[in-house]
């Protein structure tokens, strides 16, 4: 049988939707492809479990009902710049490429504007300048979808869900400059959960009016926000428990909602420090390498910081998974920042007496990572008492006895509780205010070792 084409002349063909299902059965052995060009086609053209043997091709076409392949065979298969209700495909086996480019789909009730749940496709897919508009929710409803080429959808609009949970794409899913707007911000968008694929770019102009929900994911080389836009409320992007080969979230702004990555590992992250806002999820979260944010790691650490407080609660994994990637990178000064700045914020959540602890082990050693800081409240402290001390003569323990009076020896002595340098036990004094000064300084001595010990012990134990 030859190829249909409508007659010549300004006026549009009509064809009814039994002609062209018996043109396209047609089992005529080295058939050529079937091509519609500028038809409208009057009735709803159902091929379902059909098995097709040709290469069916609409183009420009206008469809009066849906067009159904629930469980057909076939070899490639294009819709390109048509007008229909619906395209519905699932548990369709299609031999070769699916091409809906340019189409309108308007309709399609609950199970979607173009349904492909479980279709497996040898070829790729393309909904290049498609427009989709389901006004009950779902745009494209491809779960458990399956193909062995790509999926390419750029600049593409939704208005409707866009859904392949558990879809297996080894070709990668490609949106540039696509957009998918849900019917409220709130709903979800976009949902990809599970969804297993090589690539998957919602990039370079890609809109998401609603939540975008990637959970379990596994995608083995890039996941790309790049100058993309997340307008969704409440968690405008959920990863959680997605397995990334790198994520890019260089968003062209910041997100209307938080992002929640728990418990995903990223081997890269590359982001800018400006399109971070709470809340924020990253218990859990690990990551191999992260893009630095500044020209000194110092400034990258503060700007890394910031990131970790737009948690809504504490959790000392962020902290600690931080620490760990300055630390493999051999900067150990931010590493200690980190832990530090860990501590603090656990020591808000604390009781009164813990609270109180904590700032003395902060004051005097920084929680053990500035032990530093001891040595300079040690030579402060013997500064203050040498000055006090030696502008009075003391009086000695036993006439003509021990060493003569040192006041920086004397005062240093005190606030070494171990140990000695000869002075303490051998002077005292008749002023009771510089005798109670003495006692004071043993006190803050013992103080200052316990929690000298207390932090480096913290130290050794957590890091």
């Amino acid at each position: 049988m030859s190829t249909p084409q409508p007659p010549a002349g300004p006026g549009r063909s009509v064809v009814a939707a039994a002609d062209v299902r018996h043109a396209v059965l047609d089992p005529a052995p080295g058939s050529e492809p079937c091509v519609f060009r500028d038809a409208r086609i009057e009735g709803a053209l159902a091929l379902d479990g059909a098995e097709i043997t040709r290469l069916v091709r609409f183009e420009d076409c206008t469809f009066d009902g849906p067009v159904t392949l629930e469980g057909a065979s076939t070899l490639a298969f294009a819709v390109t710049g048509c007008t229909l209700p619906a395209f519905h495909a699932p548990t369709a086996q299609i031999g070769g490429r699916l091409d809906l480019r340019g189409s309108t789909v308007t309709g399609g009730g609950r199970r979607g504007a173009v349904n492909l749940v479980h279709t497996h496709i040898a070829g790729g897919l393309r909904l290049d300048r498609a427009h989709l508009v389901n006004d009950e929710g779902l745009a494209v409803n491809a779960g458990g979808l399956v193909m062995q080429g790509g999926v390419f959808c750029e600049d593409f609009v939704a208005h409707g869900r866009f859904v392949l949970p558990g879809a297996e794409l080894p070709g990668g899913l490609w949106m540039h400059g696509a957009r998918i707007v849900a019917a409220a911000p709130d709903e979800i968008a976009f949902n990809g959960d599970a969804l297993r694929a090589s690539t998957v770019r919602l990039n370079r102009g890609w809109r998401a009016d609603g939540r975008v929900r990637l959970r379990g994911a596994r995608i083995d080389d890039l996941l790309s926000f790049h100058d993309a836009e997340l307008l969704g409320q409440g968690a405008s992007l959920m990863c959680v428990g997605a397995q990334l080969g790198a994520i890019d979230l260089r968003l062209a702004r910041p997100p209307a909602g938080g992002v929640d990555l728990r418990n995903a590992h990223a081997t890269r992250i590359q982001d800018r420090p400006g399109t971070w806002r709470s809340p924020l999820g990253l218990d859990g979260l690990t990551y191999d390498w992260v893009e630095p944010t500044a020209a000194t790691q110092r400034e990258d650490a503060t700007h890394r910081l910031a990131w970790l407080r737009l948690q809504t609660r504490y959790v000392p994994q962020p902290y600690e998974q931080l620490a760990s990637y300055y630390r493999r990178l051999g900067h150990e000064s931010e590493a200690r920042r980190v832990l530090l700045v860990r501590e603090r914020r656990r020591r808000a959540l604390l009781g009164p007496a813990g609270r109180v602890w904590g700032g003395l082990l902060d004051a005097t050693v920084g929680y053990g990572y500035r032990p530093w800081l001891a040595g300079l409240w040690l030579a402060l402290l013997t500064l203050l008492g040498s000055l006090a001390f030696r502008t009075h003569a003391p009086v000695p323990n036993k006439a003509g006895e021990g060493p003569p009076f040192h006041p920086v020896a004397y005062a240093l002595d005190l606030l070494i509780p171990v140990g000695g340098l000869g002075q303490r036990d051998v002077w005292h004094w008749a002023q009771p205010w510089l005798q109670n000064l003495a006692y004071g300084l043993i006190a803050v001595g013992w103080v200052l070792t316990t929690a000298v010990v207390a932090g480096v012990t913290r130290t050794l134990n957590r890091t």
